[in-house]
């Protein structure tokens, strides 16, 4: 529950954060109403100051107010997934680039050990861990440009593609190149080769699209028609 004997400035961004990992971490289907009783409970705040966090997510992507009948979740387009992917991987190779000039030795030594753990979860096929420092990993090496615009700008457009980017369904031949890949960032941040650590981020971040667009668009597809009923509309178009 939040302190109210705080400032308002900070109850108002702890209560924001927390708000904002319900959405990001999918606790809600997209398209479902927002639980704003549920929410208040949970949280210990009344409906005004968590109707004006919701107004901020609104901003940020993750919600939609609905006239007098509170919020929902907010459900992405295909079009909207392919140009938040574009623009994190434009930021994200921006960031190769500079984390290979600036990076320190204590952030490449984290790196480098989330690397690890996250290898032995793929070893063990193990996907929550995987997961986990996967997102710790892009997110270290942002932060490792040492470029606060750079950090604020990608935290907001990878806060709306987390729910996806770091949950999404992956084959074993899709699992197999994102290590690969992992592999090669880290060997490039080692070197401090800023091409090459651009160039593998972005190539990552398109790689990760394609694949969780095709799952999309897979599961949005519909279902094939029961073979006796195929069957038997053939057989009544025939006779018609």
């Amino acid at each position: 529950m939040h302190n109210f004997g705080m400032s308002k400035n900070f109850v108002h961004t702890a209560l924001l954060d927390d708000l904002r990992e319900v959405f990001v971490e999918g606790e809600i289907p997209a398209g479902a109403k927002v639980p704003e009783a549920l929410l208040c409970e949970r949280f210990g705040v009344s409906r005004t100051p968590l109707r004006e966090a919701l107004k901020v997510l609104a901003a940020e992507g993750h919600v939609e107010l609905l006239p007098n009948r509170g919020a929902r979740v907010r459900q992405m387009s295909l079009d909207e997934i392919e140009g938040l992917f574009a623009v994190a991987g434009a930021l994200e190779a921006l960031a190769g680039e500079q984390a290979a000039e600036r990076v320190t030795p204590e952030a490449l030594a984290q790196i480098t050990a989330m690397h690890e753990r996250m290898d032995q979860a793929y070893r063990a096929r193990d996907r929550q861990p995987y997961y986990e420092n996967n997102r710790a990993i892009h997110e270290a090496i942002v932060r490792a440009t040492r470029n606060p615009v750079l950090v604020s700008q990608y935290a907001v457009i990878n806060a709306r593609l987390r729910r996806i980017r770091f949950h999404s369904p992956m084959t074993e031949e899709i699992w197999c190149r994102a290590m690969a890949e992992h592999e090669g960032m880290l060997n490039a941040l080692t070197r401090r080769d800023a091409a090459a650590l651009s160039s593998i981020l972005k190539t990552h971040l398109k790689n990760k699209c394609v694949a969780i667009l095709r799952a999309l668009q897979h599961e949005a597809a519909p279902a094939p028609a029961p073979r006796r009923r195929r069957a038997a509309a053939a057989a009544t178009s025939e006779g018609g």
